[in-house]
């Protein structure tokens, strides 16, 4: 496989398909399994490198769902999308990351950054697959109950460095990893500021900005519009995939802003 930096060179766009009924953004849009894999493939066709497929919410307050559930909502997707669109899973879970993997997932999304499922390391390593490790203070029901941090991007980089070690420390090469910073669970706009520090680590940085609720509070009316802004502000701080909900208008500007870097 290819190294990371080669498969998703800066910027590409990761597409968002939630198949849950509670999502924050998109929750119960894509819940029958046919619409799901049709939007899939819509991203996939307007430039989305890659498209993540989830099926448990992890927006703030967001209950746990089981393995057989989680199993349940992505399987019947992932096997219309075989051969046909470039998969990443969005689990925390051993047993569905194995089960998506088998279907031709490429890559593994980890929210909990290898802690929630002490078998998911070595299914990640015995596939080959990439991963992405991302920072989150807390559990999806408690990330945003009055977060606190002292030097946020400093204390995101430090965690971000450590599951990086353990993640090569179990078998996954360092060079099918990137970094998510978390943006919206918990944290402020500082991250995107200095994102240069978090570039600074040495892997690739995605930022997923995408219709989140930090973008009302800096006053935007038009979600799209502001995601799509907070997506090439990243990008020219050195974020390297943004994963988004629309994809073709961050192609669209992404292209737009690579051709004046």
């Amino acid at each position: 496989m290819i190294p990371i930096e080669e498969r998703f060179p800066r910027p590409s766009v990761m597409g968002v398909v939630n198949v849950t009924p509670d999502s924050f953004s998109d929750g119960g849009v894509h819940f029958d399994p046919d619409l799901a894999a049709a939007a899939a493939r819509r991203m996939a066709a307007e430039g989305a490198a890659i498209v993540d497929v989830g099926g448990e919410s992890t927006r703030p307050g967001s209950e746990g769902v089981s393995a057989d559930e989680e199993l349940r909502r992505v399987v019947p997707v992932l096997e219309r999308l075989q051969a046909d669109v470039p998969v990443s899973i969005d689990t925390a879970k051993a047993d569905v990351a194995r089960r998506a993997l088998a279907l031709g997932a490429e890559m593994v999304n980890d929210v909990t950054a290898l802690r929630g499922d002490p078998e998911l390391a070595g299914v990640v390593a015995d596939a080959g697959a990439y991963l992405c490790l991302m920072h989150m203070q807390g559990t999806p029901r408690t990330m945003q109950e009055d977060p606190r941090y002292d030097d946020v991007v400093a204390e995101v980089a430090a965690f971000l460095e450590e599951r990086l070690a353990f993640a090569v420390a179990q078998g996954i090469p360092e060079n099918r990893i990137c970094l998510d910073p978390g943006i919206g669970f918990g944290k402020t706009l500082e991250l995107i500021r200095r994102l240069d520090v978090l570039a600074g680590i040495g892997r690739p940085v995605l930022v997923g900005f995408s219709r989140k609720s930090t973008l009302r509070r800096l006053g935007a009316t038009d979600l799209v519009s502001a995601s799509v802004a907070a997506a090439v502000a990243a990008y020219e701080r050195g974020a390297a995939i943004l994963r988004v909900h629309d994809v073709a208008a961050h192609v669209d500007a992404l292209a737009v802003a690579k051709a004046f870097a």
